[in-house]
């Protein structure tokens, strides 16, 4: 990697057309749909891979929560340091290239300690993914566009997940799980090449018209300026408690539907994988176009519209869980679907618009340590703890364990309610302190 530290660029000295900028939106949109794809696998293929491997619930849980959202936070940070000072393109063509060799790595564990450490591995690469990804986007898109083209950019969640629920359980159904590893991780390899020598870095700050300075600061500097904000310290926690039910809801829902409806990998892949891309799709565009939309009139838009999304999403979420009807399950659960994605282009294009020109790729990572530690980590471990409490001491049997198990930890989204209503309540004083 080479050192790419550069001076303000002002927005008359324009480097790339319009569809370069497009294209490089567009790859990158590519990485994120391969990182939930392998990310989110694992959970259309966790039927199939407990009854082999004869794990329990918390063992489940633990592959796709403590396993990898440990080192996928942690690692963020210090990746996101060397992305604010090299070449960030580098740093997503080789984070790209580990977490598919993972995955594919992932398909060849004999036991759950294998899987365990391949999971990590993908945990690993994809920490790398993100952060610098919000950076270069920064670079890319002036600030008044910032929140749609990063709204564009998480459709790789859903879009992701769509792919992941499609090809997993299909490939798990005709072939079997390991199979399903190899056909999702290869391409990626292939991807990181396409990204390292068509994806150009931008100059940092180019889309800017002050100029601010480029020199790296500590990380601790980056906590403290961005935690004193307490419009970032409101929608960071908000978009955790998101991440702790949504991981948790993401990470069990197939397994949810096979125990309480019967239904096969296939079947459960085709339905998670059209309600979650579509609506979720939807939700993730949405989210950071009305945002943008409305949030030039009124900037509190850009936290309300995510509040309201989590507070309508509580009562449709007690009935997805709670119903015996599969049909009235999955309509219900279109909604959820969409609601809770409208916070990604807000949350990611404030916390750009919040951060020092130096600081931006930690203040993503920051963002994504906070989710995903307390999202990533304890959403999906928690699900399967409560699972397996549920039996040995309420002697409820392995489904309405799991029901109850989701059931109570989709009451959290009130608490990112809260925490969204707050943040507009302060964001706009400290933009107007960021100028």
């Amino acid at each position: 990697m080479t050192d790419n530290v550069q001076t303000n660029v002002s927005n008359s000295d324009t480097l790339f057309t319009r569809g370069y900028t497009h294209y490089v939106l567009g790859v990158l949109v590519t990485v994120y749909v391969f990182n939930f794809i392998d990310r989110q696998i694992l959970a259309i293929l966790a039927p199939s891979i407990k009854a082999e491997l004869l794990l329990s619930d918390t063992q489940i849980g633990a592959l796709s929560g403590v396993a990898f959202g440990i080192f996928y936070a942690t690692l963020g940070i210090p990746i996101a340091r060397l992305a604010d000072r090299y070449s960030r393109v580098n740093v997503i063509a080789i984070s790209l290239s580990i977490w598919s060799l993972m995955t594919a790595l992932s398909g060849l564990a004999a036991n759950f300690w294998q899987l365990l450490a391949a999971r990590i591995g993908v945990g690993i690469g994809e920490a790398g993914g993100s952060p610098p990804s919000h950076s270069l986007l920064a670079d890319y898109f002036a600030p008044s566009k910032r929140a749609t083209a990063l709204g564009i950019y998480a459709l790789g969640i859903p879009i992701g997940i769509l792919f992941g629920n499609l090809a997993g359980g299909w490939v798990d159904e005709i072939f079997g799980w390991r199979y399903a590893f190899f056909v999702v991780g290869i391409p990626g390899i292939l991807l990181a090449i396409l990204l390292r020598f068509t994806v150009r870095e931008p100059p940092r700050g180019h889309t800017e018209t002050t100029k601010q300075t480029l020199e790296q600061v500590p990380f601790s500097v980056v906590v403290k300026t961005m935690w004193q904000k307490k419009s970032f310290r409101h929608m960071s926690l908000g978009a955790a408690t998101q991440a702790f039910v949504g991981y948790g809801a993401i990470a069990w829902m197939p397994m949810f539907l096979v125990r309480s409806h019967d239904m096969s990998s296939g079947e459960v892949g085709t339905a998670l994988g059209l309600i979650i891309g579509i609506f979720g799709g939807l939700g993730t565009f949405l989210g950071g176009y009305l945002a943008d939309r409305f949030g030039t009139k009124n900037v509190k838009w850009y936290m309300l519209i995510p509040a309201l999304g989590f507070l309508i999403t509580v009562p449709f979420g007690f009935v997805v869980f709670y119903t015996h009807n599969l049909m009235v399950a999955l309509a219900c659960y279109c909604l959820p679907a969409f609601l809770i994605n409208l916070y990604t282009g807000p949350t990611f294009g404030m916390t750009q618009g919040l951060a020092p020109l130096a600081m931006r790729a930690a203040a993503a990572a920051l963002l994504l340590f906070i989710i995903n530690i307390i999202g990533l980590v304890f959403g999906p471990t928690t699900v399967g703890l409560l699972s397996d409490w549920f039996q040995s001491a309420w002697q409820f049997n392995n489904t309405e364990s799991l029901r109850f198990a989701l059931l109570a930890c989709n009451m959290i989204y009130i608490i990112s309610f809260i925490n969204y209503y707050f943040a507009s309540r302060h964001l706009e004083k400290d933009l107007a302190a960021c100028d």
